[in-house]
């Protein structure tokens, strides 16, 4: 119960945490929402609604542990640092079991697979001149500026170190009004930088500028916009036995051990298919580890990163046959007659899920699925249908390779 003391400052009482990692008190008027509070925490904060900003901490909890970043509470890529771990990762598994439960689904959901430090290979940071140069990070947490980051210690140490030197060579393509945006990975051999969001017709003088600090930190890759303006090895990942050329702008797991967790549950779960399609194959995450056991049809709606898997097919031996497909599963799935020859699929949506097409292998003669997802609500959902037309969800797996934040990926295994 919430005590109301003079103007907006009001004492609560933390009940539970909420999925964006706020701590929720119950009041007479409703919950109220303090960000960086914990559960069984009397706290006093500034009172706006259901917002509130947190002011002090007056009774900690016993789970409350000191932050490992420097930027944390200012810099809004990490919500939960403040939580010691055996308690944030049962708030990630719950994330996972209530979005099934809303569906009416009692769901068999293991463990958390939690990757470490310095985990992450692709970020999107945000850049923006100032007066004193140029700002790289990522926004604020509850404001629109970008926090210039000094450290990231869920990021990889190559994209760290390589900060300073992204902020001169990024400098000649930034304005003071509008951010333009930088996507580094860090590839099997090198660093692929992508700016986006800036003038995309940058001027001779300023094209070799890039081109010398390009070379200076020792880029595979730099594109604007798509182009590439500076190349000094084709950067590339691999995925299973295959070397896949990376394309500008194409999805990628964030997170090596993430992916290679994700890749053993499915592999795991579909060992024994004679005929596998691969649904929302993206450049064939899933498709070449599946290949060296099966038949497999990849299928996706991103034709830069089929031509990557297809190249990649030609390049790698000793693979049973991949056939592959340009198609909009969201406007065209795959109908239930098309996946007649197969005995096993997985899928791998963007947010929004698959609804339509889990609807059609719900209406074929597949047995074994393996879904993944990156929003536990949409995974649930597509979870319901499958489960309606008879199959038997066998077990969820959470995969936590956003560290720190409020997402959370998981596998989940289904069988007729």
């Amino acid at each position: 119960m919430a005590h109301a003391t003079m103007g907006d400052t009001q004492s609560l009482d933390i009940a539970r945490l909420g999925a964006q990692g706020d701590g929720i008190a119950d009041t007479a008027s409703g919950a109220v929402f303090v960000p960086y509070a914990l559960p069984a925490e009397r706290v006093q904060a500034d009172v706006r609604g259901e917002r509130a900003r947190l002011i002090a901490v007056t009774t900690p909890s016993p789970d409350r542990i000191a932050p490992v970043c420097r930027h944390f509470t200012h810099c809004g890529g990490c919500a939960v640092q403040h939580l010691r771990m055996p308690a944030y990762l049962a708030w990630k598994r719950d994330m996972v079991a209530s979005a099934f439960a809303a569906r009416g689904i009692d769901a068999p959901v293991g463990n958390v697979v939690s990757v470490g430090l310095g985990a992450r290979r692709r970020v999107a940071f945000s850049a923006r001149r100032t007066g004193r140069g140029v700002v790289l990070g990522f926004h604020e947490a509850k404001g629109i500026d970008i926090v210039d980051l000094q450290e990231c210690p869920v990021t990889a140490s190559a994209i760290v170190r390589a900060l300073p030197g992204l902020r001169r060579l990024v400098e000649p393509l930034m304005s003071r009004r509008a951010p333009g945006r930088v996507v580094v990975t860090m590839a099997a051999n090198g660093l692929d930088v992508a700016i986006e969001d800036v003038p995309a017709d940058p001027s001779l003088e300023v094209r070799e500028f890039l081109a010398r600090e390009a070379t200076a930190l020792k880029l595979a890759r730099l594109t604007l916009a798509g182009d590439t303006l500076y190349q000094a090895t084709v950067p590339a990942v691999r995925f299973g036995t295959a070397n896949v050329v990376l394309p500008a702008r194409s999805f990628l797991q964030a997170a090596p051990v993430a992916e290679a967790e994700m890749v053993r549950i499915v592999s795991s779960a579909l060992a024994g298919a004679k005929k596998i399609v691969d649904l929302f194959c993206g450049m064939g995450t899933f498709t070449f580890p599946l290949a060296q056991r099966a038949p497999v049809l990849a299928v996706d709606g991103d034709k830069q990163a089929v031509t990557a898997l297809q190249n990649a097919v030609k390049r790698t031996p000793g693979l049973k046959p991949i056939d592959t497909k340009v198609r909009d599963l969201f406007r065209e799935p795959l109908s239930a007659r098309e996946l007649a020859g197969f005995d096993a699929a997985v899928f791998d949506p963007p947010r929004a899920g698959a609804a339509t097409q889990a609807a059609a292998l719900a209406g074929s003669p597949v047995n074994t699925i393996a879904a993944v997802s990156c929003n536990p609500a949409t995974l649930a959902r597509d979870a319901r249908i499958l489960i309606d037309a008879g199959f038997a969800l066998e077990r969820v797996t959470p995969i936590d390779q956003f560290l720190y934040s409020p997402h959370i990926e998981a596998v989940a295994i289904f069988r007729r």
